[in-house]
């Protein structure tokens, strides 16, 4: 059965109703993350990000790759361990240190002068590098710009009246000619409150439109039990490049 009907417009609008006014605080994440409900989490390098991995590098070696509101990521490690710059923010400390101490990496901890309370968590080696804050306290002057982003669960995880600040934030991390790859998912948005987050091509094109080429590479059918027992009928996983 063919889902694509909320790309083509039919449920460009449903989600105003129904999502835009929802908001998931900084406590209710902490908590899922101390209660272990992380089905958001995976344990194994996502499928897209393998397919896709020459789009997001483009024949260059030594990247800076950033992973927005990374949990404990899998592919930080992967990319790590190819010879790229891998930095990330998360808000959870536990999920930082969980991604430490389940890949074996010894780290440092040092506080962030520029954000109150903030930390930084590198791996010894240096070349993994995870924030804990808000990722809103991030900017350019603190972490740099990035060659490349993988943006998994983060877009689809902001509340919906963030996601402007959010789309202008990542703008302003990423350098001219780097390679952006954002999973979105695609769902009836009056069936399931979020998040994830339902996030029309729409909308991508007007929070980035301005700044870069966006090209959707791919739909895949994510559909599974979990997404039945929320009351849905299908589910689906929505690459797209962002080419700056």
């Amino acid at each position: 059965m063919d889902h694509s009907a909320d790309e083509s417009g039919l449920l460009e609008g449903s989600d105003v109703g129904s999502q835009k006014e929802r908001v998931v605080t900084e406590e209710e994440w902490l908590q899922k993350w101390e209660m272990g409900n992380i089905g958001f989490h995976k344990e194994h390098r996502h499928p897209l990000l393998q397919k896709y991995l020459d789009v997001l590098l483009n024949g260059r070696s030594g990247l800076r790759i950033f992973f927005p509101l990374c949990g404990k990521a899998v592919e930080m490690k992967w990319l790590a361990d190819m010879g790229h710059s891998v930095v990330g923010v998360e808000l959870s400390e536990q999920a930082v240190k969980d991604f430490f101490s389940e890949h074996s990496l010894p780290y440092c901890e040092e506080p962030v002068p520029e954000i109150s309370g903030g930390k930084l968590f590198q791996s010894t080696s240096g070349n993994i590098s995870l924030y804990c804050c808000n990722i809103y306290d991030l900017s350019s002057s603190i972490v740099g710009k990035f060659d490349g982003v993988w943006d998994r669960g983060a877009l689809v995880a902001v509340n919906p009246r963030d996601r402007q600040r959010y789309a202008s934030l990542m703008i302003n991390l990423v350098e001219k000619n780097s390679s952006y790859l954002l999973v979105t998912v695609s769902y009836d948005p009056n069936k399931h409150k979020g998040p994830p987050f339902y996030v029309p091509e729409s909308e991508i094109k007007s929070l980035f439109g301005n700044c870069c080429e966006i090209k959707c590479l791919e739909k895949v059918d994510d559909f599974s039990e979990k997404h039945r027992q929320w009351g849905l009928d299908y589910f689906l996983e929505v690459l797209y490049l962002l080419k700056f």
